[in-house]
């Protein structure tokens, strides 16, 4: 509806909608914003004098919108986009398949965003406009108002985006566009006053000063009207060169390093701590920053342990509390080197009043031993953990709290815990101001709550960290929320194709991310868990699938794979060879992937294995705790009998599938429904799963 009035298909194709009448009609059903448009209404609004039979050309309209719009329709079966209901018309059109809705959408997100996200959404959603909204209807009653709107709420996203561009300190880029917008709208006080303060803010106080007196001018001319106060004040700040108008952050950060650069000596141990607390900024800004802080974060800590002071060498490696949410480290080798350095500087601590740094060392055990094996991380977060407690320190006890997260994996079934430990995070960090640790208390309990299938509180959750992290500029924060969101389509009956859709698109936010960790291998695991959870062959084309770098994750999809090729022996020899999966958050999804493969090749005694390992989640579903993926939509169940036929066959157990959206009619091996049929003839069939 942006510009002229047309229609696009999933391929990116223009739809044919015929003539301008049948355009007309899809516009005036889009106007109505999915209520209902009475026939008589249509035709007053078509023809200002209705010719004999216009009703039934409006009809015949509506027919031809229905074929074009939705072509996969199968004949007789009921429309499901433009609709008949009661005495009209109604377009059930999705929110985001309508450019003058997602327009909407897209500039009231940018008016809380921070202003990088702010200025990225409306410089999207200012391209697609292709000219006037609804161009050629654009004087017709029904759609002058709402074109009105839409072309106000777009002069208003064009301000909006320079005012992003200015708290960025990009005033130079704002200039242009500025100059054209007050040239065709000249009485839009607030655009002169932008295009003034940009100009300042270039160097040009000259020019500056000029467009002012030029808006005054044209005002008392044109108008008859004095300038508002705020021009008035802005004139006077620029003659003044106050410095309130200096608000470029580009500026004010090359003054404080020079600043920082002239009084710091060169070689002072400050510059270490504060080089910590640079690459903790850096870690969350997104890009490349998380990748460059590790890499840096590892050299200051060689740097402060060649100085021979502990206490400094504590600081450097503890206060770089930067919060983690995923299981599986980024860099391991990385990670080892600092778990080394943390637990030399904890030797030489000398006894006395280092409780503090202390309990940061731990902390970073705890953390940066994720995803190893072995009982050190888990007793370093509950010794850091006590120590804060003791101490009575909020910022101590936050990191503990993260480290305890990261070991609470040590058997299935333990989301509630880490659902108690996110709200304590988000009440701790809320009194205190902690931003990150808050976003992490968020995600946290989206994981958690996500396990225990209350979405409507994990959505709550998402929306909270996706709140925080656009008023506080942490991009990385959406990649989690992201994901959340996909796999919560795939558990909550999306399709096929939404849900494989969902997951791909995720997977774009995790390139450039700095999080090899998490990005080597999930979207084909994540696929791989909605195709068995559905019961559709795990089949992945090479030509299509591009994403099929298993990473890790190859051991326990070998199995799937093999099966679907037709090679159950294989897969049952793979399956045998696949290592216990690592006790994290995709733990329960491996063993649930275990659990499906073992009952396709028969492996009963690997599948009671899996069983047991699943058993204390019995109310989780299935691999959702993840908050990335899941393996199926009902919960996980602990229930088995046994069945016997009668004609000496020996006993078959029967377990009841950890992951199941549907039961086939019959269990099906090696391509064949197999069954044996007892002496009374009664039918004992295999275990579906």
């Amino acid at each position: 509806m942006l510009g002229p009035v047309v229609a696009w298909d999933e391929s990116g194709d223009l739809v044919d909608l015929k003539g301008p009448r049948h355009r007309a009609v899809l516009a005036r059903l889009i106007v109505a914003r999915g209520r209902v448009v009475p026939v008589s209404l249509v035709v007053d609004d078509l023809w200002i004098d209705p010719p004999a039979g216009a009703k039934g050309a409006v009809r015949t309209f509506v027919s031809a919108l229905q074929r074009a719009l939705d072509p996969q329709r199968a004949a007789r079966s009921a429309a499901r986009l433009l609709v008949t209901e009661g005495p009209g018309y109604a377009l059930r059109a999705a929110p985001e398949s309508v450019d003058a809705w997602r327009f909407e959408r897209a500039v009231a997100a940018a008016a809380t965003a921070a202003p990088t996200r702010a200025l990225a959404l409306l410089e999207e959603s200012l391209g697609w406009w292709r000219g006037p909204a609804y161009a050629e209807f654009a004087e017709e009653s029904w759609a002058r108002a709402e074109g009105a709107r839409l072309e106000e709420l777009r002069l208003s996203a064009v301000e909006r985006r320079a005012e992003a561009r200015l708290a960025l300190g990009r005033a130079a880029e704002a200039v242009p566009d500025l100059d054209a917008h007050v040239a065709e709208h000249p009485w839009r006080e607030g655009a002169w006053r932008l295009l003034a303060l940009a100009l300042y803010r270039s160097g040009r106080q000259g020019d500056a000063l000029a467009v002012l007196r030029r808006a005054r001018e044209l005002l008392a001319e044109k108008l008859g009207i004095d300038p508002t106060a705020q021009l008035t004040a802005l004139e006077t700040d620029i003659l003044r060169r106050d410095g309130r108008l200096e608000l470029d952050p580009g500026r004010m950060w090359e003054r404080a390093a020079a600043a920082y650069d002239r009084t710091v000596a060169s070689g002072a141990r400050a510059r270490l701590e504060s080089t910590v607390g640079l690459l903790r900024s850096l870690a969350v800004a997104g890009g490349s920053g998380l990748e460059e802080a590790r890499e840096q974060r590892l050299a200051t800590i060689t740097a402060a342990e060649q100085l021979g002071d502990p206490e400094l060498t504590a600081r450097v490696i503890g206060n770089f509390d930067v919060p983690g949410i995923w299981t599986r480290s980024d860099d391991p080798e990385q990670a080892a080197l600092v778990v080394a350095a943390a637990e030399r500087v904890l030797a030489q601590l000398p006894p006395g009043d280092h409780d503090t740094a202390r309990a940061r060392l731990l902390a970073t055990i705890a953390l940066e031993s994720r995803g190893t094996r072995g009982d050190r991380g888990l007793q370093a977060a509950r010794e850091s953990e006590e120590i804060a407690r003791a101490l009575d320190d909020p910022a101590l006890l936050a990191s503990a709290l993260n480290g305890v997260f990261m070991h609470t994996f040590y058997r299935s079934g333990l989301a509630p815990e880490r659902d108690a430990i996110g709200r304590q995070l988000i009440t701790l960090s809320a009194r205190h101001g902690f931003v990150n640790f808050e976003v992490l208390g968020h995600l946290v309990r989206l994981q958690a709550l996500g396990a225990l299938g209350d979405f409507i509180g994990a959505d709550e959750h998402a929306a909270a960290a996706d709140a925080l992290a656009a008023r506080h500029e942490r991009p990385l924060v959406t990649v989690f929320t992201t994901w959340y969101r996909a796999m919560r389509a795939a558990a909550t009956g999306a399709s096929d194709a939404e849900a494989e859709a969902g997951y791909r698109a995720a997977a774009k936010l995790l390139a450039g991310s700095g999080m090899p960790g998490l990005e080597r291998g999930i979207l084909p695991l994540a696929l791989l868990c909605l195709r068995v959870s559905r019961d559709r062959p795990a089949t992945f084309d090479a030509d299509t699938d591009t994403d099929t770098d298993w990473g890790p994750y190859e051991p326990w999809a070998r199995p799937h794979l093999l099966l679907a090729n037709g090679r159950p022996d294989e897969a049952a020899v793979a399956l045998r060879r696949a290592p216990d999966p690592p006790r994290d958050l995709l733990g329960e999804a491996l063993w649930s992937l275990i659990a499906h493969a073992a009952s396709a090749v028969g492996d009963h005694g690997l599948l009671e294995r899996a069983r047991a390992e699943l058993a204390p989640a019995a109310g989780e579903i299935a691999g959702a705790g993840s908050g990335m993926l899941t393996v199926g939509l009902r919960p996980v169940r602990a229930g088995r009998r046994r069945t016997t036929c009668s004609r000496r066959c020996r006993p078959r157990l029967r377990t009841a599938s950890p992951v199941r959206t549907r039961t086939p009619a019959r269990r099906v091996v090696r391509g064949r429904a197999r069954r044996c049929r007892s002496r009374t003839g009664t039918p004992d069939r295999w275990p579906d799963r």
